[in-house]
């Protein structure tokens, strides 16, 4: 059995070392946790991950955790989401919002999009430094993630506080009292739309569950409303930071896209592909045994499908370690999942990322890193790879 892969603080500053050596010794196998008080099943393998994310797998958290101890006191509507329960429950609730995220309606918030990240880089002065997460790749997201629910601007600096707190990992203190305070506020907002209602998907939402014959419940609204607000913007804010940064780190790369701008939505994928931003996928486990590519995986295992060593595997993606803007099956990327769980936002995700990288290369040509790579400090989370800050010189 292998020791914690991600014990090491160096981990998080480079996880691809980690999976290389794990993928290496199988693509499939058993690891510690928590200083050996747990283990799990850990999915490193490309077509092993795609398998996984097809397998009869569960997300309900809820019945893998109702016979153990805890102490957490996580609010029910962060707890229990879209994303932690099973069909037929998952197939009725993601039917229900998967028209908010259709590539017709993506398409009418581009220019809503474009005119955003214009305004956020209009603030900045040549020559001078800037922080991109800070001032471009938090804001954008969660700006439009929260226009599309009709959150009031002047409560979106909270809703960015809260979320960021939500994964923090192993600090369960902070995560739980953040669940309270951003499901709390979710619960007044519905309140308020239900009274008063717009064009918002808060309001959208809030008519299925008093109008449609498939109605959501109280608890489904809530969890749905704090779920869309916080996976509608957090791993799209690490998507920007580590996109930029790889073109940062590839001149080359980055001398293609500034001399053919048409070719940016396409690089979009090998961006994904190359540094994920959802590096290990949420939460799942074998409620049965299950063959996961010939490797049994025991009943009651909890099993983590690492995305972003599947992006990086040579089976798959020859020379993965490299960035390769023209690399031909760079859309095969499991960024954002596979089968009935894949990521909802996938089309506003990549529309965000390409919009913001279109902007920055018109703007500022120029544009480079204001400090030496291993200064970049990045987030302490397994689920996210993304960066804390990303300090650059316009």
């Amino acid at each position: 059995m292998a020791s914690s892969p991600f014990a090491d603080p160096a981990f998080y500053a480079d996880r691809y070392p980690t999976y290389s050596r794990l993928r290496a010794t199988a693509p499939v196998l058993q690891a510690s946790l928590d200083g050996g008080a747990s283990t799990a099943t850990v999915v490193t393998g490309y077509e092993e991950a795609r398998q996984a994310f097809g397998a009869q797998l569960s997300k309900d958290a809820g019945a893998y955790f109702a016979d153990k101890p805890s102490t957490r006191s996580l609010h029910p509507a962060v707890a229990r989401t879209m994303l932690t329960v099973d069909p037929p429950e998952h197939t009725r609730l993601r039917r229900l919002v998967t028209k908010a995220f259709t590539p017709g309606r993506v398409d009418g918030l581009r220019p809503y999009i474009r005119a955003l990240a214009e305004q956020l880089v209009g603030l900045w002065e040549p020559g001078t430094e800037v922080d991109l997460v800070e001032d471009l790749a938090g804001p954008l997201p969660v700006t439009v993630i929260c226009q599309l629910l009709g959150v009031p601007t002047a409560d979106r600096a909270a809703i960015r506080t809260w979320s960021t707190d939500l994964f923090a990992t192993g600090d369960h203190t902070r995560i739980d009292a953040a669940s309270h305070a951003l499901a709390g506020y979710m619960a007044e907002l519905i309140t308020d739309k239900r009274a008063h209602p717009d064009r918002s998907l808060l309001s959208d939402l809030i008519a299925v569950h008093d109008q449609d014959e498939d109605r959501l419940s109280e608890d489904e609204l809530l969890s749905l409303a704090v779920l869309l607000l916080v996976a509608g913007h957090e791993t799209t804010t690490a998507a920007i930071g580590n996109s930029v940064l790889a073109l940062l780190q590839h001149p080359a790369e980055l001398e293609h896209l500034r001399t053919s701008a048409h070719c940016i939505a396409g690089a979009v994928d090998e961006l994904l592909r190359y540094d994920s931003p959802v590096s290990i996928a949420t939460w799942r486990w074998a409620p049965d045994e299950v063959d996961l590519a010939g490797t049994p995986v025991a009943a009651g295992s909890p099993v983590f499908v690492c995305p972003g060593a599947a992006n990086r595997d040579p089976e798959k993606f020859p020379a993965p370690d490299r960035l390769d803007l023209d690399r031909p099956n760079a859309a095969s990327h499991l960024a954002f999942g596979h089968g009935i769980h894949r990521c909802l936002g996938a089309p506003l995700a990549s529309a965000e990322v390409e919009i913001v990288l279109t902007v920055l290369l018109q703007q500022f040509p120029g544009l480079r890193l204001a400090v030496p790579t291993d200064q970049l400090v990045w987030r302490q989370s397994r689920l996210v790879r993304g960066l804390v800050a990303l300090p650059v010189k316009l």
